[in-house]
């Protein structure tokens, strides 16, 4: 299923889009897209059942804003380097286990919402990534495979980053990842069954039309359920817990000078096959 949360900021409800790309409302059967749903399985064949029997509300998609398609987020943890040609372009060693850091959950903002470059960012970059979303508690899980029965769901994530914060302001990358507005989600949740190889997904991202990022998830040099593993040794991973699994080659940062980072006025689309596709206008704050 691709499920979605619509309407304005604050006041979005949950809803569908259909086999036939029509967009339908779930606002009858559940309150919210949220952990809450991806951990009850009987509401969630519930939601399945009526998709398939055609009957729910069609919702008018013109003029209808989308909004982060996971409610009432509890943390977002982002995976750094874990892509070997993200790796190789900035000059660094594949990691030997997974770099984490943390995204506030209130940095998450619609796939198609306007993106703020912080005060005084000369290094705003971009980062297409495949999000998870988790359905059941993690911990301590033995294997990889544990690890993927655990996702719920994926989303499609713009991880935007200012390089100069993250790298050249001294402690941890987390002053470059959580400025306002720096983790577009959506525009769908696209339940787990629906993505039975997150490994062989191409992730794409294009600057003012121009392509940038054109990447495999085959590249990760710690896939999907491997990740999910791992978090659980050193975090509990809850339902809508979201993970951001790291970027493909093709960022401003591992470019020629003068790198292109992003300046107000620039348009950055992301696509991941079977995920949807976002657009954002970057503005300044």
């Amino acid at each position: 299923m691709k499920l979605l949360r619509v309407g304005p900021v604050g006041s979005e409800r949950p809803a569908l889009l259909d086999q036939d790309g029509t967009l339908r409302d779930l606002s009858g059967l559940i309150t919210d897209v949220d952990g809450g749903l991806l951990a009850d399985d009987s509401v969630l064949s519930r939601v399945r059942d009526a998709a398939e029997s055609g009957e729910l509300p069609v919702l008018g998609a013109e003029g209808l804003r989308i909004g982060a398609p996971v409610g009432r987020v509890g943390k977002v943890v982002g995976i750094g380097l874990n892509y070997f040609g993200h790796a190789a372009e900035i000059g660094a060693e594949p990691p030997a286990a997974p770099i984490l850091f943390l995204k506030a959950p209130d940095t998450a903002v619609g796939p198609d919402d306007t993106v703020l470059i912080p005060r005084g960012s000369v290094k705003t970059d971009w980062e297409a990534e495949l999000g998870v979303v988790i359905g059941s508690t993690a911990r301590y899980l033995s294997s990889a495979e544990e690890g993927l029965a655990h996702v719920g769901g994926y989303v499609l994530v713009n991880d935007v980053s200012e390089r100069e914060f993250q790298l050249e302001r001294g402690g941890t990358w987390d002053k470059g990842k959580n400025c306002e507005t720096f983790t577009p989600l959506g525009p769908w949740l696209v339940t787990a069954d629906e993505v039975p190889d997150p490994q062989v997904l191409d992730v794409k991202l294009w600057v003012n039309g121009e392509l940038k990022q054109d990447g495999n998830t085959s590249d990760q040099i710690f896939p999907v359920g491997e990740v999910v593993r791992y978090l659980s040794q050193f975090m509990t991973l809850y339902p809508g817990d979201v993970i951001v699994t790291g970027t493909p080659g093709g960022v401003a940062m591992g470019r020629p000078e003068p790198k292109p980072y992003l300046r107000a006025g620039d348009v950055v689309e992301v696509a991941i096959e079977g995920l949807g596709r976002q657009r954002q206008e970057f503005k300044n704050a």
